[in-house]
């Protein structure tokens, strides 16, 4: 009699740009370990070849390179090509997925026109914020166009703020839900572990030097506080000199410590006294729900979305007021025990993959 051969697990793809940058790139590597963990045969395809994290062996990484690309035109036409090139590369070397994942700008402007099946664009940003919509010329003519892209698939975002401000934004025009950010517990408290930093009593900032995380707010009211801790900054950006020149007006060079691009920040964020945000916007904001995982009290603007969904009411501070937010960094910096918050292990990978496959009816296989 014939031997009965295994059934092949079924394929998940994740598209993003690069595995260069912060929350979305995390949550690629994340999500993609809890589907493998779930019994599926995970891909990682990206545009850029660049890498800024550990990548966890038991995910598959392809390279499809968006230079060759730039020569066409901005807009439809490249996009149409990119995405043909892009389906036709997963259909020979992986196979017809079960599931795709497009993250980001570049990935969804292309994935809008892919034929593959089961595609969900996940929203990481509240898009209104992200793209300046109220500011454009024409505002009209910009949510069209963003319209045009994220009304082709389903849609999931990173926290009830987003699916708020998407519909909001851009009308009823797809099936879309909420799912929060996976937050690998065991895995941070790992890391976190790695060493024990120079520093000690100390608050933390960790995120890139961009206008959205508003670190000038956050080191003018630094200024108005006791200062009786110093301030550690952890990322880089395009902002990261305009802060230093700030840091120095300021007289604070002895008092706020910038670390740079850290590989491993969770060694700093374990031993902070508490971890502080003053965005002013933020998608989910991953960094608090990492800061709880590791028991870590954490204080944040109450930006559109995101931290009110993490955090209590008393761990909340307007956005951009200086003052307020001063005065939350004194109370932080005194009795930081009072910003405590439990971890909600709903945010658990396995949790939020399986959420994911719930939206997208994709069965869970019995492994799980």
């Amino acid at each position: 009699m014939p031997t009965a051969t295994a059934k092949q697990p079924e394929r998940i793809v994740l598209v993003i740009n690069s595995l260069q940058g912060a929350g979305a790139e995390r949550f690629v590597l994340t999500i993609g370990s809890a589907f493998d963990a779930l019994g599926f045969d995970v891909h990682v395809v990206r545009f850029d070849p660049k890498v800024e994290f550990a990548l966890p062996e038991n995910l598959k990484y392809h390279l499809i390179d968006y230079q060759g690309y730039r020569w066409l035109p901005k807009g439809a036409i490249r996009y149409r090509m990119f995405a043909r090139s892009i389906d036709n590369y997963i259909l020979k070397h992986i196979g017809t997925p079960a599931l795709v994942l497009s993250n980001l700008e570049r990935a969804d402007s292309t994935l809008r026109y892919s034929r593959l099946p089961n595609i969900i664009h996940v929203i990481h940003n509240t898009l209104s914020l992200y793209y300046h919509i109220a500011d454009q010329p024409n505002p009209a003519k910009r949510t069209a166009e963003l319209q045009n892209v994220y009304g082709t698939h389903p849609c999931v975002c990173v926290s009830e703020g987003v699916e708020t401000d998407f519909i909001q934004s851009f009308g009823n025009i797809t099936k879309v839900t909420t799912v929060h950010n996976p937050i690998d517990q065991v895995y941070i408290r790992q890391l976190a572990e790695a060493f024990v930093p120079e520093y000690k009593d100390y608050l933390i900032h960790v995120g890139s030097f961009k206008k959205a995380k508003r670190h000038d707010i956050l080191i003018q009211a630094y200024a108005k506080t006791s200062q009786r801790v110093p301030l550690l900054l952890a990322g880089q950006g395009k902002l990261e000199q305009e802060i230093k020149t700030l840091i120095t007006q300021l007289g604070l060079e002895d008092k706020v410590i910038m670390l740079g691009f850290c590989e491993n920040v969770f060694p700093y964020l374990k031993h902070a006294k508490c971890k502080v945000l003053t965005s002013e916007r933020e998608g989910f904001a991953l960094v608090l729900a990492e800061a709880l995982a590791l028991d870590v009290p954490v204080i944040s603007t109450d930006c559109q979305s995101g931290p009110r969904e993490i955090l209590g009411a008393h761990q909340l501070m307007p956005v951009n007021d200086i003052d307020a937010i001063a005065a939350k960094l004194e109370q932080a910096m005194q009795q930081p025990e009072q910003f405590a918050h439990p971890f909600n292990t709903k945010f658990l990978p396995h949790n939020i993959a399986k959420a994911y496959l719930r939206f997208a009816n994709v069965a869970i296989p019995d492994v799980a």
